[in-house]
């Protein structure tokens, strides 16, 4: 693969576990091809373990967030339209970098559940995706894409939860769930 072959859309969503493993895997695969690429977390804590390894990665950078100590469901209006207005902050740097800064992958982990709990714009997204530098391959993970994000997409890769431990109460493990 050139690196002028890029330009194309991913999603990974569904209930399943392993969204953001494919995106990790994904940034993984691209920095170890010599693929610059920009990794950006929403709705979670920021010290999950697969950020440590992408910070330790030469061409690899990972967007600081404002953590997430919350699921949406429990955070209260006040601390919701603070994160709404963390995100919209925090992806507008984000798109001003690649007008002036070059990566070749941008990836946007849990992008579709920040969307769902309206904790950041779809239109937003869709827009940037609609306007985003030609030849920068995007991956957005997350449970529910809209059609309308489906529709942007080149790949849309569901994955399914047929059996889960946190069914049977055992909760997320560190090292395997974060």
């Amino acid at each position: 693969m050139k690196k002028n072959d890029l330009g194309l859309v991913h999603i990974y969503c569904g209930e399943g576990k392993g969204k953001t493993t494919c995106s990790v895997g994904l940034t993984v695969r691209a920095a170890g091809y010599g693929l610059r690429v920009l990794f950006m977390q929403f709705l979670k804590s920021g010290d999950s373990s697969e950020l440590k390894v992408l910070r330790s990665l030469d061409n690899v950078e990972v967007v600081g967030m404002k953590p997430v100590k919350k699921f949406s469901f429990q955070m209260t209006e006040e601390e919701k339209e603070e994160t709404r207005n963390s995100n919209a902050e925090q992806f507008a740097d984000v798109v001003k970098r690649l007008e002036t800064e070059h990566f070749d992958m941008l990836v946007l982990d849990e992008t579709l559940g920040a969307i769902e709990a309206g904790l950041l714009d779809e239109n937003v997204i869709a827009d940037f995706l609609e306007n985003r530098p030609e030849q920068l391959e995007v991956v957005m993970t997350g449970r529910y894409p809209s059609e309308r994000l489906v529709e942007l997409a080149d790949y849309v890769s569901r994955i399914d939860k047929v059996k889960h431990p946190f069914d049977r109460g055992i909760g997320a493990r560190a090292g395997i769930e974060g």
